[in-house]
């Protein structure tokens, strides 16, 4: 990307590294790690180009996420086409002035 003299990175943390829960504090800090790697990672490659920046979803609405819940209610959770058109805006050029944001990708309901 910086040969090319531009990109876009779009990294996958998770909603819940917004803020600390309990039982959860590795998965938090992981996840938090996400954004922060992404801001420094924007920082350094702004001026080359290249956006980077994150999405945090919530719980996606895969057949393991319901097989693993069974007893959830999976119309709260997020859709995989909501998540893929979420990144996909993050890497189109209509992004092009977004740098570092850490965006949270809810369901609807």
């Amino acid at each position: 990307m910086i040969e090319s003299g531009s990109g876009k990175i779009v990294n996958v943390g998770a909603f819940a590294a917004q803020k600390g829960l309990a039982g959860m504090g590795a998965y938090g800090a992981a996840k938090g790690a996400v954004i922060r790697l992404t801001e420094a990672m924007a920082a350094e490659l702004r001026e080359k180009n290249i956006n980077v920046n994150c999405v945090l979803p919530t719980i996606i609405d895969t057949p393991e996420n319901r097989a693993a819940m069974p007893d959830a209610d999976p119309s709260r959770w997020v859709a995989p086409e909501d998540l893929a058109s979420a990144i996909a805006f993050l890497a189109s050029d209509g992004a092009r002035a977004i740098h570092g944001a850490a965006l949270p990708v809810t369901a609807l309901s």
